[in-house]
């Protein structure tokens, strides 16, 4: 069974314990796999506590901890941040790899939640049409080209993403490119990746946003 059940992660405040806590994965329904601060992951079993998180309960998306005596539900998607420390820190998503290496992570285009890969190899942040379709973005507005994919030269319409969030990093403006046909998992591209500090330290990867 592998440890690593989906790829999720959640940034959420803790005044006393860290600035950011990122779940990472859970471990069936037995522990959760946490970061903080963008540091290293660390499995943490049920009713264990760690720097001051104890965890409460693990279901097959989500966790409960409890932080300086409050309960908080982490769910993928979601963000929550500690109001103090909103004007001082920067928007921060903390990834872990997969078995084969890919950075997947659940964030969301114009407000609407997608799941992205990491993709450096990606000129823009690049949709399949059904999601442009699902966000409701008038992609037939946009400058018309041919992207390059696995069978060949595709239709593209080049667009301006309203915005693209991930984590505790929401960017405006962004450079997009609806696919047509061709891509079958939107790809968050160095269109997104370029305003970001990227961290690597083997299997995890921190997003920290520049301005």
């Amino acid at each position: 069974m592998r440890h690593f059940i989906g790829l999720w992660l959640l940034l959420v405040a803790g005044s006393a314990v860290a600035a950011d806590v990122a779940l990472i994965g859970v471990i069936g329904r037995s522990a959760a796999v946490l970061a903080l601060d963008g540091g290293d992951p660390k499995t943490v079993k049920l009713g264990q506590t760690w720097r001051g998180i104890t965890v409460l309960e693990v279901e097959h998306d989500r966790a409960t901890v409890e932080i300086d005596g409050t309960k908080r539900v982490l769910e993928r998607g979601q963000h929550v941040r500690n109001a103090a420390n909103v004007a001082s820190d920067r928007g921060k998503a903390t990834l872990a790899a997969d078995t084969r290496g890919h950075f997947y992570a659940d964030g969301a285009v114009n407000g609407v939640p997608v799941r992205f890969v990491v993709d450096t190899g990606a000129t823009y942040v690049a949709l399949p049409l059904r999601d442009a379709q699902r966000m409701g973005i008038d992609y037939t507005s946009g400058r018309r080209g041919n992207m390059q994919t696995a069978n060949g030269p595709a239709p593209a319409y080049l667009v301006k993403l309203d915005t693209v969030r991930l984590g505790g990093i929401e960017l405006h403006n962004v450079d997009g490119v609806i696919m047509e046909s061709g891509l079958e998992q939107a790809l968050l591209g160095m269109s997104f990746l370029n305003r970001l500090q990227m961290q690597r330290d083997g299997a995890v990867m921190t997003l920290i946003q520049r301005f």
